[in-house]
């Protein structure tokens, strides 16, 4: 149940994060909800892996926002 709440919370993510980096780029918004999900993935499990949550718990919003946006990030880099 925990990777269905995980992937609410990316898909939210991920449109709070392309509100962050806003700019005229060609991605839509089916990739824009999806590296906001892998974002959540990421930050999720990258939290379990340093200690920062359970291993039930999913990543914290703000920590699901953060990992979106450097997935934008990165990705605005290789776009480009």
């Amino acid at each position: 149940m925990h990777i269905i709440w995980t992937i609410l919370i990316g898909f939210i993510a991920g449109l709070i994060a392309r509100a962050i980096f806003p700019g005229n780029n060609s991605m839509g918004f089916i990739l824009t909800v999806v590296l906001g999900i892998a974002g959540s993935l990421v930050a999720t499990y990258a939290g379990q892996a340093l200690g920062l949550y359970a291993a039930g718990a999913g990543a914290g919003f703000i920590a699901s926002v953060i990992g979106a946006a450097l997935l934008l990030g990165v990705w605005h880099l290789v776009a480009r």
